[in-house]
């Protein structure tokens, strides 16, 4: 995308801009909640995307002033003073030039959702439950950097310290719109401590991001709804729970079913599974409506089914491949921490490149 393209998309925003800011200035904004929660993080948004475009506009001016007196002056000192804030002004245009392109992603329907996801190890036994207590920790690291709140849902040890799955929620500032991309089967490939002869072990965990249901958007009758209630239990079936704490709702028309011991409530487990059941409901109803748009679109942004598998992890290597758009990066250790920008960064910018060309292509 040319300067000019950018140029083009902004002009177009002004409008809207104007529309947002009419908008909040009537007398009734606050007298509707909700859309003026809406409106308020679109004039944000639009605010800062605004700011950014100044801000690169005038990086761009001023290198090009700096490189046309770069070609002119004489003097050894004062061209490597020239020449070092060139660098630095391109190093400042070229971040925001990025913010600016992702800021121009069209909009998901749920990019504003809060999200639960679900981590379960899948092949790989011990080794697959290792990776995804620590694919937990990197997500609940990436949560705390970007001031996103945690809520964990459901979690279950196994007995080498990994995990048998967790399910939790993240509320904040583009939740999904980032966490979307870490739908599907996430795949490590390392030497195992418990390995004695020092091969490579590939397992794989399932990484399921939804986004949270509101009541209208499901219909979903009292009658279709079964509860069970019965007591938590911990490893191996020992009874940390005298009273039938535990809940397990069914949606009878799907089959599906969703059981909560995390909590001593049985109203607070009632209420996470039905958290998690309306999420996974949710997410069922989207695939079947995403299935029937044109394969196109589906290919650039993955299906987000479980059963894809999207990242390997090569720790031998120290590299980080997602498939989906051919992504690396050689900082696994710093992904592990919960640097996950390092590998979503670059997904965003791909995903806006392919979107924006296709808009470029309707004109």
């Amino acid at each position: 995308m040319t300067p000019d393209d950018i140029a083009d998309y902004m002009e177009n925003l002004r409008g809207r801009f104007s529309e947002v800011e009419k908008l909040m200035a009537a007398p009734d904004f606050y007298a509707r909640p909700e859309e003026a929660k809406r409106i308020g993080r679109e004039h944000r948004k639009l605010t800062s995307l605004f700011d950014d475009y100044s801000a690169w506009r005038k990086a761009l001016s001023e290198i090009e002033e700096n490189s046309s007196m770069l070609n002119t002056e004489e003097d050894a000192e004062l061209r490597e003073l020239i020449a070092s804030d060139i660098e630095a002004l391109n190093a400042s245009s070229a971040a925001l030039e990025s913010r600016i392109r992702l800021a121009l992603l069209p909009p998901d329907p749920n990019d504003e959702r809060n999200i639960i996801v679900e981590i379960k190890p899948a092949a790989g036994g011990d080794e697959a439950a290792l990776f995804a207590g620590e694919m937990f920790r990197v997500y609940r690291n990436y949560a705390e950097s970007r001031h996103w709140k945690m809520e964990i849902l459901e979690q279950s040890s196994s007995e080498l310290g990994g995990v048998k799955n967790v399910s939790f929620s993240l509320s904040g500032e583009e939740v999904y719109s980032r966490m979307k991309y870490e739908s599907g089967v996430h795949r490590v490939q390392r030497v195992p401590e418990t390995e004695a002869g020092g091969r490579i072990h590939t397992s794989t965990i399932t990484v399921s991001v939804m986004p949270e249901a509101q009541d209208v958007e499901l219909d979903i009758k009292p009658e279709d709804l079964r509860f069970d209630v019965f007591r938590s239990s911990g490893p191996g079936g020992q009874c940390v729970n005298t009273t039938d704490s535990a809940v397990r709702v069914t949606h009878i028309p799907s089959g599906l079913s969703v059981a909560s011991q995390q909590e001593k409530s049985q109203h607070r487990n009632k209420e996470i599974a039905l958290r998690i059941l309306y999420a996974r409901l949710l997410e069922k109803k989207q695939s079947e409506e995403n299935a029937k748009l044109a394969a196109d679109k589906r290919s650039q942004v993955g299906t987000g089914d479980r059963s894809e598998r999207i990242r390997t992890y090569n720790f031998p290597q120290n590299r980080v491949t997602d498939h989906r758009f051919n992504v690396n990066t050689f900082d696994l250790p710093k992904l592990m921490e919960g640097e996950l920008d390092l590998i979503l960064e670059p997904i965003l910018l791909t995903v806006c490149e392919q979107q924006l060309e296709n808009l470029r292509g309707k004109k």
